[in-house]
């Protein structure tokens, strides 16, 4: 497990599925803004590619975000489109509802960070997010991310084209705090 100050990284467990996709996936405006394209339901015991991953696609890494204390589940992470040739990759998270606006976001995005550039050794790491989502960007923004660009009504959402904003973090501008990690 990768340790943040507040959260811990782990492998999805079997036992988180239903809960991300009761919480996260099944909640439609919720899944509509966070994937990048319009939801669609998932058959109850079908493999949901969003959370059950299989670790056969080396684009992306899979993580369950869980509090240190208590190892209670508080949403899902992950290191996607990874691109080994460029060393780089995005980053990507969802919080449960009842975990959101606890600095959980700051702590995933720099254990992310960390995992990216020490663990898997890249140079850029990637954030595109609806340009309303301020949770999102704060904690970019806390990370070191810097705004890149706007993509001008780029992501249609229920019903509505809704700009994103592009953030990137280069590794030579990460501030790695010895106290946000522990592997």
């Amino acid at each position: 497990m990768l340790r943040g100050t507040k959260i811990g990284l782990r492998a999805r467990h079997e036992d988180d599925i239903p809960i991300l996709r009761t919480e996260l996936y099944d909640d439609v405006v919720n899944a509509a803004r966070a994937e990048s394209g319009p939801w669609r339901p998932i058959r109850p015991g079908s493999k949901d590619q969003r959370l059950d991953a299989d670790g056969e696609d080396p684009g992306i890494v899979q993580f369950s975000v869980v509090e240190l204390e208590g190892d209670t589940l508080v949403g899902t992470a992950a290191l996607w489109g990874i691109d080994s040739h460029n060393r780089s990759a995005h980053i990507g998270l969802g919080l449960l509802p009842s975990s959101r606006g606890k600095g959980y976001g700051t702590d995933v995005v720099a254990t992310l960070c960390h995992y990216g550039f020490v663990v898997f050794g890249l140079r850029r790491l990637q954030i595109e997010t609806l340009a309303d989502n301020t949770a999102m960007l704060r904690s970019a923004e806390r990370n070191g991310f810097v705004r890149e660009g706007v993509l001008r009504s780029s992501a249609w959402v229920m019903g509505e084209f809704l700009d994103e904003v592009l953030l990137g973090l280069l590794v030579q501008e990460w501030k790695q705090d010895s106290k946000a990690w522990k592997a």
